[in-house]
């Protein structure tokens, strides 16, 4: 994953997103929201579940986790199954869909719920109208080829070429609480992911700490997975873990879901078959998926294999990606001053109308 939140360390976006609040003025003061009870009181008729755009750009990235639901959903024909006219746009820098969604130029696109946690921080009005995919499993640890680990708290003194401010941070925190490792005692490199795999090749860094298709890539030259946010394979700790939580998700401006409620629904069952899709036929999915995404077969299959794809609002989604411990990171690293309510940022009236039961767990 091209990380959610580490373009907002940087002074320059805070400050155009300040520049851009303040160009935006009373437009922000009162949100635009869908009547959640209207489509249900209401007779069903034409008028009333015609869809109001039928073309509408939505800005996703070239990442296997961020974008699989939407190239398939592209490739396939499922957003023109729904009537729609939709222009793909995949960037290649996922963080800079945040800039692009506080200026008005990404009214529907598809990121993670981190950057809409930091957006609304900034009163940027937009909502996250539905998860798309558990993308924890590719935040994760490779260790060198080298290194030699009788139990997690071997990793004291150790060297990890991590970027600063990686959101991977939070999967390493919450190992080293779990496992007794005093985190203070590693040692940190400032790394971008693609030097870290050359530092971690040559033996320079004891591990590296990244998102794919890096962790992919580094074991690929040899090293050894150690653990994401969702596996561990340390030899103290076997097996699924819960050590981070963030999702894909799709998020739309207030003013485009206040005026677009049909067309936003025919997006989300367009995304839904493109999910089925990718679970149930994950091979055809990875070939249609590879050239997309400028990976090889091989590659893909064992990116995808970390992903969970899956729409469903459940304790993982609620209380893991959007609970109080993954405000407190963001704010602790400088990317929010305060830590916005889930409801403030979340309306899931339109993924309840068009199914139900993917609504598991109830935002808080």
């Amino acid at each position: 994953m091209k990380r959610s939140g580490n373009w907002f360390k940087s002074a320059i976006v805070l400050t155009s997103l300040t520049f851009v609040l303040a160009a935006c003025g009373g437009n922000n003061n009162a949100p635009a929201a869908v009547n959640e009870g209207s489509s249900t009181n209401a007779p069903t008729t034409e008028a009333s579940t015609a869809l109001e755009t039928v073309d509408l750009t939505l800005v996703g990235v070239r990442d296997a986790q961020i974008s699989s639901q939407q190239i398939i959903a592209d490739k396939l024909g499922y957003f023109k199954e729904e009537g729609l006219n939709v222009t793909s746009q995949l960037i290649e820098s996922g963080p800079d869909i945040g800039p692009m969604v506080a200026g008005g130029s990404a009214p529907v696109s598809i990121q993670t719920n981190f950057m809409d946690i930091i957006l609304k921080s900034t009163d940027i009005p937009v909502k996250i109208i539905a998860p798309l995919a558990q993308i924890a499993g590719t935040q994760a640890v490779v260790g060198s080829s080298k290194l030699e680990l009788k139990s997690a708290k071997d990793l004291e003194g150790k060297t990890i070429g991590i970027p600063s401010g990686a959101d991977v941070t939070i999967a390493i925190n919450n190992m080293a609480k779990e496992l007794g490792v005093d985190a203070s005692k590693i040692k940190y490199v400032n790394l971008a992911p693609s030097d870290a795999v050359v530092a971690l090749e040559k033996g320079d860094i004891d591990a590296l700490a990244a998102w794919e298709p890096f962790i992919t890539k580094a074991i690929q030259g040899g090293g050894k997975f150690l653990f994401s946010g969702t596996k561990s394979e340390l030899p103290d700790k076997q097996g699924d873990v819960n050590w981070m939580s963030v999702h894909t998700t799709l998020q739309v401006t207030d003013d485009f879901l206040a005026k677009n409620p049909n067309t936003l629904k025919a997006v989300l069952r367009a995304l839904k078959k493109a999910t089925d899709y990718i679970n149930d036929n994950r091979e055809e999915a990875i070939k249609t998926l590879a050239p997309e995404l400028h990976l090889s077969v091989e590659e893909l299959t064992q990116i995808m294999t970390r992903n969970v794809y899956s729409m469903e609002v459940g304790d993982t989604y609620v209380n893991g990606s959007n609970g109080p411990a993954v405000g407190e990171y963001l704010k602790s690293v400088g990317n929010i001053k305060s830590i916005p309510a889930p409801a403030s940022y979340h309306n899931l009236s339109l993924l309840k109308e068009v199914d139900a039961s993917l609504i598991v767990t109830e935002l808080k």
